[in-house]
């Protein structure tokens, strides 16, 4: 589902937000990215999410290799294959909960009948059927973080990518939206969560741990002795050769 190879990201200044980066997610899984503020999570997000592109290395979403795709097409990936959750939400003040919902499939060709079928079942499958007319103003922070994640997968894309989902809920919602990401996750769909808090990453079977833009801890991996041995048997015994995902935090 996702492939970073030695990704790097370097803003005007000489400001380095991502290091040499190689990840891969498989379909399916569910991960936490896990790091203090300025640990490079954001802009990892900005990378999976295809809103931003590396200043060098490749990226790889559902398939795609984001360096080849256009604006647009990039827009038609997001679209299509991934949703989206912030802490904020994101919503619309104006509209009703359904409204918001609804327009999370503008961009996927989909009819208003059909847009607004979809999101009435999205609210209920989030439990806010009997909530569909009420506007943001008229929730709970719980509530508008529920719909925020109803319109994220509204259009049933494989991939979503959760940013701090819990960071402005008390422990209840928080707990609560943490459910139905498990939830999600259990349906087949691929879960990646930003977060600073290592309580809620260590509820997820794989964590990535970030630390100045470099990814210093993947669980995933095995530990560096034991890379090392295998390099040995196998005629390495030098070591030299960086393997991307099988580093260990000092």
């Amino acid at each position: 589902m996702i492939s970073l190879t030695e990704v790097r990201k370097e803003y005007p200044g000489g400001v380095v937000a991502l290091d040499g980066v190689s990840l891969e997610i498989g379909g399916g899984e569910l991960v936490a990215i896990v790091g203090p503020s300025g640990s490079g999570k954001s802009t990892m997000l900005n990378m999976l999410g295809t809103l931003d592109r590396p200043t060098s290395g490749g990226v790889r979403i559902a398939g795609y290799d984001t360096a080849r795709l256009s604006d647009a097409q990039l827009s038609a990936l997001r679209a299509r294959r991934i949703g989206f959750v912030f802490q904020q939400f994101h919503l619309s003040p104006g509209v009703s909960a359904l409204e918001n919902v609804a327009d999370g499939l503008l961009y996927c060709g989909r009819r208003p009948a059909e847009r607004r079928r979809r999101a009435t079942a999205a609210l209920e499958r989030v439990g806010l059927g009997h909530r569909v007319r009420h506007r943001p103003s008229e929730l709970s922070g719980g509530e508008r973080q529920r719909v925020a994640l109803a319109r994220a997968v509204v259009g049933d894309p494989p991939l979503l990518l959760a940013d701090e989902p819990t960071g402005s809920l008390d422990s209840a919602a928080g707990a609560g939206v943490m459910d139905l990401l498990l939830d999600l996750h259990a349906a087949g769909t691929t879960v990646v969560l930003i977060t600073h808090d290592r309580e809620i990453a260590e509820r997820l079977p794989r964590r990535v741990h970030m630390r100045d833009g470099r990814m210093v801890q993947d669980s995933a991996a095995p530990p560096l002795a034991a890379v090392n041995a295998r390099r040995a048997l196998a005629g390495d015994r030098g070591g030299s050769t960086a393997i991307a995902n099988e580093r260990q935090a000092p």
